[in-house]
């Protein structure tokens, strides 16, 4: 649209972060996009763009992922190259959660509990609880002291995942957008499948807590958002084992 004639304007556009980031490398390379953050975008035509570096934005899903994955592990970790402001929603529940988070310009320290404490999250658009978290978050709680309730305003059929994570002993229940996790001590190994991107990372979550060995089948959704996760996870003490 950038390249088109005259004035476009998207109403009820979406606030993520990650359109701010796009804008500003658009507007960088020649395009006059004005808006991005807001509801509202305006976009005046140019006839070309120009070539340009830009580096972008950290991924705060992969930011809040790695989180998790340390405090379900009831581990310490430093993320560097991250924007909490970004995260503030995922800071906030694992806060409560009863991890300790310290946050230093562009890292962010987490110190985690003995055991999580249970949480209640609803998702919401930007800037609310995003709905991408939720089944990692999700996967976290099946070992947090209490019960869990997890509500699903964005995306119908998004809970999956669950299923998987009954067969590794998670106690979770669904009724149309809610979810019931009922707190246990300890998952075990299965064979499993991620059935989408997000609902992947919660059984790598589970994979790192449970108990024995559990395989992962369908991986190539979890690697079209997660870039080089066994390394990742396997340089902070994980035992991974990838066949791609």
């Amino acid at each position: 649209m950038y390249l088109q004639n005259g004035t476009t304007i998207i109403t009820n556009a979406a606030r993520e972060p990650e359109i701010v980031d796009l804008q500003n490398m658009l507007n960088k390379m020649g395009a006059k996009i004005i808006g991005a953050g807001t509801d509202k975008i305006q976009i005046e035509g140019v006839k070309k763009l120009k070539d340009v570096s830009y580096n972008i934005m950290p991924d705060r899903i992969e930011a809040g992922s790695f989180l998790c994955f340390i405090a379900a592990t009831k581990g310490n970790g430093i993320l560097e190259n991250v924007n909490s402001s970004h995260i503030t929603p995922i800071i906030n529940k694992l806060e409560e959660a009863e991890c300790k988070i310290n946050i230093e310009k562009n890292q962010i320290k987490i110190v985690s509990p003995k055991r999580l404490k249970a949480l209640d999250i609803k998702t919401m658009p930007y800037p609310g609880f995003p709905t991408d978290m939720q089944s990692v978050f999700a996967s976290m709680l099946t070992t947090a002291k209490g019960t869990s309730i997890m509500i699903e305003n964005i995306f119908e059929n998004r809970y999956k995942y669950t299923q998987e994570l009954n067969k590794m002993g998670a106690k979770i229940t669904v009724e149309g957008k809610s979810a019931v996790i009922r707190g246990t001590r300890k998952l075990y190994g299965a064979n499993v499948k991620a059935t989408d991107l997000r609902g992947g990372a919660s059984l790598v979550l589970a994979g790192l807590i449970a108990k024995g060995t559990t395989k992962i089948d369908n991986i190539e959704y979890i690697l079209r958002g997660y870039d080089n996760i066994d390394e990742k996870l396997n340089k902070l003490g994980a035992n991974i084992k990838m066949k791609k």
